[in-house]
């Protein structure tokens, strides 16, 4: 429109003054304009990182020339993984500082969680990075606060620090949600949007996780009347500490009684911090004593708690899926609210409808954080090259599509390339497009394309596995029991080779009910290709083997033991031989075992 100022959509977002509160509709403005030409800033976008980042080794070696457009980009830079990149990556962690992957060279690593592959991967993280982050953090809040207004509030965050650690060539290493905690820029925009954890650093950056999490269940009801929002960066986090919560609530009453902190708290600088937040205060005590006295089966827990919160707060979507139930019993009528979209690479989009249920969440991409491109799953036979041999073998993957070419209803895996130096990268995350906003895609997280349970022709991924798990659940539901949490793993050892499903419920149950249970995880699995193999034998009857109590916190530990940080953790859904660890946990603790009858 003539007279507007020109807006750089291709820049690194808004900046935030120290004191400057956000500007909600400012935000949704701009995110409106940009994703309404979404083409354009794709172009604009990746014409500044390879302009930012021409000089670097790695885009140097592959003849671009200077060249920024996206033809030229596509033409001379091939797609790749994780393990492709891994040399550029090392060499920059070993260092001297260099430009390998980036014109100024990175001067932090991130470290994935490693439950997808049994060990953390090192990634790229620089200052830009951190800015799209912010960004996507101020656009879901923009949206989410216009829908549940939080003002002058504080918010109980169960995050947590990972241990930290340096590179060979002295870069910090961390996990990414410790990359951003640790980076002043989160204070200072947590701050704009009027979200300030209750806990001192001293409890985030606490070297032990489970004093840190009972000091955060400490500082929330030290201030419940301030709770405006309970978040973590997954769902799984906050149910844990609320089953935390049922387990040590009277040692925290003590603690607000007396005003003198828990011995269970080792560390000085934990100490110092929380002697400044308690004091002695009976009545407090005796209320939450009251309440939790009160509750049936611990039903409202948070709101009882927490009187003014407004929403709960985490990733919801993919395999946190299982948790939702357990986590609504805690929350009651308080709203569920997903966070956003992304990974230990980057961040892709953001939940602009946050009144959504979390299994309904999609994410709108932000068309100027990264360059992003799209390989559709499904290929007409048409568009195949046709020769002598029949399409049906020709083993051809289809070329990504941009952006704003992608089709509704369709899956595709997802192509990064990110500010942090990594070009055409295979995420290996599956999503489904759901629709648009304005003309950028809204995403729905389906699986990462790694974990998939195949013996044969079979392909089951991760949601099929969440789908026969809920399915068989239910009839131990009706026993008054709970999935705790499940994994799985493709045993061929055997022959033929079967699927194993580990469980990890909430009491005894009948061994007549757990067959059943068994039968109807093998029934579950709707695959074409596991149901005929399974007719005639070519993959044998699925094994159920429950766990005993307490299994899942191990492999939570073991991972912690690592240098993971529980605000990245993710229970491994499929464990494959390079998570021998823990396999070997889960099998060692094994407390029953079941074969199905059902075909």
């Amino acid at each position: 429109m003539k007279g507007e100022p020109k807006i750089n959509y291709a820049s690194s977002g808004t900046m935030l003054e120290k004191t400057e509160i956000l500007d909600v509709e400012k935000v949704i403005n701009e995110f409106e304009a940009m994703t309404k030409d979404a083409e354009n800033v794709q172009r604009e976008t990746l014409k500044k990182i390879l302009e930012e980042n021409g000089s670097a080794e790695y885009l140097q070696n592959l003849g671009l020339h200077g060249r920024t457009d996206p033809e030229s980009f596509k033409a001379c830079v091939p797609l790749v993984t994780h393990q492709d990149l891994e040399p550029f990556i090392q060499r920059i962690a070993d260092g001297p500082p260099a430009s390998i992957l980036t014109g100024k060279p990175i001067t932090n690593i991130s470290l994935s969680s490693g439950t997808t592959q049994g060990k953390p991967k090192f990634v790229p993280f620089n200052d830009e990075l951190m800015e799209t982050t912010l960004q996507i953090f101020r656009t879901s809040y923009a949206f989410r606060n216009r829908e549940f207004p939080i003002k002058n509030g504080k918010a109980l965050q169960f995050i947590y620090s990972s241990k930290p650690s340096r590179t060979k060539g002295g870069l910090f290493a961390g996990t990414a949600t410790t990359n951003v905690f640790r980076n002043s820029q989160f204070k200072n925009a947590m701050k704009a949007m009027q979200s300030q954890c209750c806990s001192p650093d001293e409890v985030i950056f606490a070297p032990d996780f489970h004093q840190s999490l009972y000091c955060h269940l400490l500082c929330g009801l030290i201030f419940r009347e301030e709770i405006q929002s309970v978040s973590s960066t997954f769902a799984h986090s906050i149910v844990h500490s609320f089953r935390t919560f049922e387990q040590v609530w009277e040692e925290l009453c003590a603690d607000i009684r007396k005003g003198v902190l828990s011995s269970r708290i080792t560390f000085s600088s934990v100490r110092s911090a929380m002697a400044k937040l308690l004091k002695p205060n009976p009545e407090l005590a005796d209320l939450i004593h009251r309440k939790c006295s009160g509750l049936s089966n611990w039903y409202g827990l948070i709101p009882e708690l927490f009187p003014n919160v407004k929403y709960i707060y985490g990733i919801m979507t993919g395999s946190m899926e299982h948790y939702l139930k357990k986590l609504r019993h805690y929350a009651g009528d308080v709203p569920l609210l997903s966070a956003d979209y992304g990974s230990s690479e980057g961040w892709i989009g953001a939940n602009v409808n946050p009144k959504v249920p979390p299994e309904s969440t999609t994410y709108a991409v932000l068309p100027n954080i990264g360059y992003f491109e799209f390989i559709p799953l499904k290929v007409n036979a048409e568009e195949r090259v046709q020769d002598k041999v029949d399409a049906s073998f020709i083993s051809m993957e289809p070329k990504p599509v941009g952006l704003t070419e992608v089709k509704v209803g369709e899956e595709y895996e997802v192509i990064v390339t990110s500010v942090a130096g990594l070009y055409r990268y295979r995420l290996g995350d599956i999503v489904k497009v759901m629709g648009f906003h304005n003309s950028t895609p809204e995403l729905k997280f389906v699986c990462r394309r790694n974990l998939m349970l195949t013996v044969n022709i079979d392909k089951n991924t991760e949601k099929d596995l969440q789908l026969a798990v809920e399915e068989a659940a239910k009839l131990i539901a009706e026993e008054k029991h709970e999935v705790i949490d499940f994994s799985s793993h493709v045993d061929l050892w055997t022959e033929p080779g079967h699927y194993v499903i580990f469980w990890e419920i909430s009491g005894e149950v009948r061994d007549q009910v757990l067959e059943e249970c068994c039968n109807c995880l093998d029934r579950s699995f709707l695959d074409a290709g596991y149901v005929s193999s399974r007719k005639v034998n070519a993959i044998g009857p699925l094994e159920l083997r429950v766990l005993r109590r307490g299994t899942f916190h191990k492999i939570l530990d073991h991972y912690l033991g690592l240098g993971a940080a529980v605000s990245q953790f993710k229970t491994p859904r499929c464990v494959g031989p390079r998570n021998h660890k823990v396999l070997e946990i889960l099998c060692d603790n094994v407390a029953k075992s079941y074969f199905s009858t059902a075909f």
